[in-house]
């Protein structure tokens, strides 16, 4: 569920896009700041403390990629990068900062607004805690007990098979870096370790897919990482 009124920050250096989003958002119950370079955005972030960040990369002065650093350095707000950029490279670095979402320029306001919706329920599980127990279409995770089932048929995961699977678990709705995953699961010495991380999305893959050949949990983003959606 969406957290009323919640305040989102804007920050883009083209005008119409600015309007158009601020009125849209507001439309939809949201509290709207805006900004249009990034010297402005680390201003708002810090003083104003918003619930999502809407994020433009190219901006004058300090660049887009440099704003999202500097406040996922500093505070753990959803960041959703709006971007004409839209090569492979571009969206990587960006998540690898530690923007969580990507939506390429043009946009529809439906899919932003989407985002937004998905980014604050993901930031209210966080402040919530983790539930001890998740539910997700025929997937039921027991973290307490590290008991995994589907269709309520236990399933035996390796224990790095259950890490992996918790991460994705712990940031679904974010897409998911290689890099992000490799570390997040090996730590920061595994950087090499590629073709391990594609093994074992596969294994799990394997275990809790229904149909392993076209995935509804562990969700590829070509050219990126992976995805495990908020809710099926």
């Amino acid at each position: 569920m969406n957290k009323p009124g919640a305040h989102i920050l804007v920050v883009d250096d083209e005008i119409e896009i600015l309007r158009a989003l601020r009125r849209s958002l507001m439309a939809h119950g949201y509290r709207v700041l805006t900004a249009r370079t990034g010297e402005e955005a680390l201003k708002i972030t810090f003083q104003q403390r918003p619930d999502v960040i809407l994020l433009d990369l190219v901006l004058p002065g300090i660049s887009g990629l440099e704003v999202c650093r500097r406040i996922r350095a500093e505070a753990n707000v959803a960041i959703i990068v709006l971007s004409a950029k839209g090569a492979e490279r571009d969206k990587v670095e960006a998540l690898d900062l530690g923007a969580d979402d990507y939506i390429q320029k043009p946009f529809g306001i439906e899919e932003v607004l989407a985002r937004v919706r998905a980014a604050l329920r993901h930031t209210a599980g966080l402040q919530a805690g983790t539930d001890p127990t998740l539910q997700i279409g025929p997937l039921r995770v027991d973290f307490a007990r590290r008991d995994v089932q589907v269709d309520s048929q236990e399933i035996n995961l390796t224990p790095t098979e259950y890490d992996l699977l918790k991460v994705f678990l712990t940031h679904r709705g974010k897409i998911l870096t290689r890099q992000m995953l490799l570390q997040l699961v090996w730590g920061p010495e595994a950087r090499s370790r590629t073709h391990s991380l594609h093994v074992y999305v596969a294994q799990v893959r394997q275990k809790i897919e229904p149909d392993p050949l076209h995935p509804q949990f562990i969700l590829t983003v070509p050219g990126v990482g992976y995805r495990f959606p908020e809710e099926l």
